[in-house]
C-alpha cells in the first residue's frame, strides 16, 4: 500500500504542476559549449581573433603582490579556447552543491576532470586537450601524444611527459600499489607500453589494435596524469624506504606505499596540485568541501579571459540525497546535476520562485531506466535452466506493462523500451528498442505453457518442473541513483505474479547486493542499462557480460576478465558475443568494426539478457536564475562525465 500511497502522490503532483510536454528538443537554437585547440583554431572557425589575455581580480591583486607570477607566464603559449553557452562570463562568486559524503567524490571528478582528450559536449567525437595532437599508426597498435607545451601544475610546476612516465613506471608497474594493470591499457591481457619521446612527446604502443584507446582515454585518462615532483618525495625509487616507512608510522600507517596512496589522493590531501579549473583544498567528510580556482588554469574564453570565471565550489555535506530538494527549495544551491532524483521534479518545479531557480531536463543516455537480469548463472539447476532459456526471458519481458510505469513511476517522462542503445548511438538499428516490449501478457503466459509450465499450486501460481512453486525474488540496491527502482520493481512483481511467477522485492545494501551479484547469489537483480550512447566504452559489460557486476551472468564475466583461469566459460550467444567484441576491438577498418557493432548490439538485445523497462529518464538539473552559462539541454551520461560535457569553467554567476 505504501507504494501505491506513493505512486497517486506522484500522479496529484504531475496534475499539479501541469506536466503535459516532456520533449527533447537538440534543434539548431540549442547552443552547447565548444573547445578549441588554440587561438589561431579560433580564428580560423570563427574569424575572431583574440589579442590579449586577462585573469581574474583576486588573481590579478596576487601578482601585484608578488605571490603570483604575472598572467602571461602562467598561460601556455597556446591555450585551448571554449567558446561560451550565453556570453562572456564575469569573475568571482561560490558555486554551492551538495555532496553525500567520501563515496561522492565522482561528483567532484566529474565537474574538474582533465585528460590528454576531452569528450565533445554530446560524445560523438574526441578533441585534443593536454594533449595538443596527436598521432595513429595505421595498424592502430601506436598513438603519440604531443603535449600542450607551458601548462603548469596549480603550484607552478611545469607539466611534462615525465609526469606520465612517472605514473607508468613508478605507479602502474609497482605491483605494491597497482596490483592490476588497467583494463583499458590492455589488449589481449597485455600491459600497454609508454615510451617518453622528449619533454614533450610520449607514445603509447600496444601489442594489439586498440581501436576504442582515445574514447577510453577521454573517459579514464584523468587518472594517468599524476604530478611527479610532488609524488616522487613519497615514493622509495626517490626517497629512501627506511625515512617513508618513519613518515608513515608518524601517520598512523604500516607501510611506505599506504603513505604513498593517501598523498596520491586527490580528494584527501589539500596539497595535491592540479590541471584542474578547481583544486580541492578540504579533507572528506568537511561539512564544507571546498575547491578553489586553478591560478595556473590553462583554458581562456574567446575575449582572452583565463577561465575559470567562478572563484571556489563549496559543495555542502547532507546524510542523503532527499536533502538536495530541501536545500534547493532554500535557495541553497546554485548549480546540481549529480544525485537530483526525476521523482522530485514535480516539487522542484513547484517551488521554483521560492527557491530562485530553474530547473533543466537534461535526459540521461540510459538504454533503460532499469533493467532486470535474470542470473544465468544460477546455482539451483531449475531455475538456472528457466533463465538461460531465451523463451522464459521473453515471456518475462512481454508481461510487463512499461507504459503503465512510466506513467506511475517516472512521471509519463521516459521512452517505454527494451534494454539498448538510443537511436543517437551508431550501432543502433532501427526497431530494436521496440523488441519484445509490447505488453502481450496473453502471448507471455501462452510461451511458459509450451514450455511445460501449465501446472499450478493452490495459489495459482506456476510449479517449476521438479514440482515447486516458480518463485523468483528481485534484489536492489536501498538508494537508486537512476529512478525509483522500488517502485518499479512492485509493478514487475504485480505483471509476472499475473502470468503465475510468484515474485518478491528484495531492498538490500548496495556492498552486500555487489557481493551478492559476484558470487552470483541472486535471482533476478536489475541496475541501468548504462551507456546508450558508448555501449562499449569502459568495458561492454552491458551488451554481454564482461565482468562481475551489473550483467546477467557475472560468473561469465569473470571467465572473460581473466582469460578462462576462474569463472565459467560461456556457450552459446554469450560465447558468440565475446568473440564478435574480440574482433571488433582489433578491426581498424572503421565501416567492419561498425557492422561488428551493429551485430553485438543486435545480438544481445535479441537474447534479452537484459530485460528493459522504461528508457531516457531526464536528469532534473537545479540550476539558479543568475547561474549562466549553463545549457538548456545536454545528454547526461556517465561516461561523458556529465556535467564535465558542459564545461564548468564556463559556467559564471551573473549579478
Amino acid at each position: 500500500m505504501k507504494t501505491f500511497t506513493k505512486i497517486l502522490l506522484y500522479v496529484f503532483l504531475i496534475l499539479l504542476v501541469s506536466l503535459n510536454s516532456f520533449h527533447y528538443s537538440f534543434s539548431q537554437a540549442t547552443r552547447f559549449p565548444t573547445q578549441y585547440n588554440s587561438p589561431l583554431d579560433y580564428q580560423r572557425a570563427t574569424g575572431k581573433r583574440i589579442t590579449s589575455f586577462n585573469e581574474a581580480p583576486m588573481l590579478a591583486e596576487l601578482v601585484k603582490q608578488g605571490k603570483l607570477p604575472p598572467l602571461k607566464e602562467r598561460l601556455p603559449k597556446e591555450p585551448a579556447v571554449v567558446e561560451v553557452v550565453e556570453e562572456i562570463g564575469k569573475y568571482g562568486g561560490n558555486w554551492r552543491r551538495v555532496y553525500t559524503g567520501a563515496g561522492d567524490t565522482p561528483g567532484f571528478q566529474k565537474i574538474i576532470a582533465e585528460s590528454l582528450l576531452i569528450w565533445n559536449h554530446n560524445g560523438t567525437k574526441v578533441l585534443p586537450n593536454l594533449a595538443k595532437r596527436y598521432d595513429v599508426s595505421k595498424d592502430m597498435k601506436e598513438f603519440t601524444f604531443h603535449l600542450r607545451q607551458g601548462v603548469k601544475w596549480s603550484d607552478g610546476q611545469p607539466f611534462t611527459a615525465d609526469d606520465i612516465m612517472f605514473w607508468y613506471e613508478d605507479i602502474a608497474l609497482n605491483k605494491e600499489l597497482t596490483p592490476a594493470f588497467p583494463a583499458w591499457l590492455r589488449t589481449f591481457g597485455n600491459p600497454v607500453k609508454i615510451v617518453k619521446v622528449d619533454d614533450y612527446t610520449v607514445k603509447f604502443i600496444f601489442t594489439h589494435p586498440n581501436v576504442l584507446f582515445l574514447e577510453n582515454m577521454a573517459y579514464e585518462g584523468f587518472w594517468i596524469l599524476t604530478p611527479k615532483h610532488y609524488l616522487k618525495q613519497f615514493h622509495p625509487k626517490y626517497t629512501p624506504k627506511e625515512k617513508l616507512e618513519e613518515l608513515a608510522k608518524k601517520e598512523g600507517l604500516q607501510y611506505w606505499y599506504q603513505l604513498f596512496g593517501n598523498k596520491a589522493n586527490i580528494w584527501d590531501n589539500p596539497e595535491y596540485p592540479g590541471l584542474w579549473p578547481w583544486i580541492p583544498k578540504s579533507k572528506l567528510g568537511a561539512m564544507n568541501y571546498v575547491m578553489e580556482r586553478n591560478p595556473y588554469y590553462w583554458k581562456v574564453d574567446p575575449a582572452g579571459n583565463q577561465l575559470p570565471y567562478i572563484d571556489r565550489i563549496t559543495s555542502i555535506l547532507v546524510s542523503n540525497t532527499q536533502m538536495i530538494t530541501m536545500k534547493a527549495v532554500s535557495g541553497e544551491i546554485d548549480f546540481q546535476a549529480r544525485n537530483v532524483l526525476w521523482t522530485d521534479y514535480p516539487v522542484l518545479m513547484e517551488n521554483r520562485e521560492k527557491g530562485g531557480y530553474r530547473v533543466l531536463k537534461w535526459p540521461m543516455a540510459l538504454g533503460s531506466t532499469f533493467a532486470l537480469m535474470p542470473n544465468l548463472n544460477h546455482k539451483d539447476p531449475v531455475l538456472r535452466k528457466l533463465f538461460e532459456n531465451k523463451n522464459f526471458r521473453i515471456a518475462l519481458s512481454l508481461a510487463i506493462n512499461r507504459e503503465e510505469i512510466n506513467q506511475l513511476c517516472t512521471l509519463g517522462a521516459c521512452e517505454p523500451r527494451q534494454a539498448t542503445v538510443l537511436k543517437d548511438c551508431p550501432y543502433y538499428s532501427k526497431g530494436l528498442e521496440k523488441l519484445y516490449a509490447e505488453y502481450d501478457p496473453k502471448k507471455a503466459n501462452e510461451i511458459l505453457d509450451n514450455m511445460g509450465l501449465t501446472k499450478r499450486d493452490k495459489d495459482g501460481f506456476r510449479l517449476r518442473p521438479d514440482g515447486k512453486t516458480l518463485a523468483i525474488t528481485i534484489e536492489i540496491m536501498d538508494n537508486p541513483m537512476y529512478g525509483p527502482w522500488p517502485d518499479i520493481c512492485e509493478l514487475v512483481k504485480k505483471y509476472w505474479e499475473a502470468i503465475g511467477i510468484k515474485t518478491a522485492v528484495k531492498v538490500i545494501d548496495r556492498t552486500l547486493l555487489n557481493t551478492r551479484w559476484q558470487a552470483a547469489e541472486f535471482d533476478v537483480s536489475g541496475w541501468a542499462w548504462g551507456r546508450g550512447l558508448t555501449p562499449f566504452i569502459g568495458g561492454p559489460k552491458f551488451v554481454f557480460p564482461s565482468d562481475t557486476t551489473y550483467n546477467p551472468g557475472p560468473l561469465y564475466g569473470l571467465w572473460y576478465q581473466t582469460g578462462g583461469k576462474s569463472g565459467e566459460e560461456p556457450k552459446g550467444d554469450i560465447r558468440k558475443a565475446m568473440e564478435l567484441f574480440d574482433r571488433f576491438i582489433v578491426t581498424t577498418d572503421k565501416a567492419k568494426r561498425l557492422r561488428l557493432g551493429k551485430e553485438l548490439i543486435r545480438l544481445s538485445t535479441e537474447n534479452v539478457w537484459s530485460i528493459g523497462t522504461v528508457g531516457l529518464i531526464p536528469n532534473p538539473v537545479i540550476v539558479k536564475n543568475n547561474f549562466r552559462n549553463v545549457p538548456e539541454v545536454l545528454f547526461s551520461e556517465h561516461l561523458l562525465l556529465t556535467p564535465r560535457n558542459a564545461f564548468p569553467e564556463q559556467f559564471f554567476i551573473k549579478e
